[in-house]
């Protein structure tokens, strides 16, 4: 599984929540932790884990939770 910077992010229902802006990565392992779709105004920034992740590609996330799960963390 790859998650790319940059990576265009679906939610389960097929809304595209936005682009992969930023990862967080352990300092020690390299293991991806969190990663951050940046949202234009007046929407808020979406964070997600690597467990949201039902598929990735070198272009495409798409998460197996609902763009108001992942509102709701």
């Amino acid at each position: 599984m790859e998650l790319v910077y940059g990576a265009k992010v679906i939610d389960k229902n097929g809304e595209v929540l936005g682009r992969v802006s930023h990862i967080a990565s352990d300092i020690w392992s390299g293991e991806i932790r969190k990663l951050l779709v940046r949202r234009k105004a007046p929407s808020t920034d979406l964070f997600f884990s690597p467990a949201d992740v039902a598929e990735a590609t070198e272009d495409q996330i798409r998460l197996h939770v609902t763009i108001e799960e992942l509102a709701q963390r």
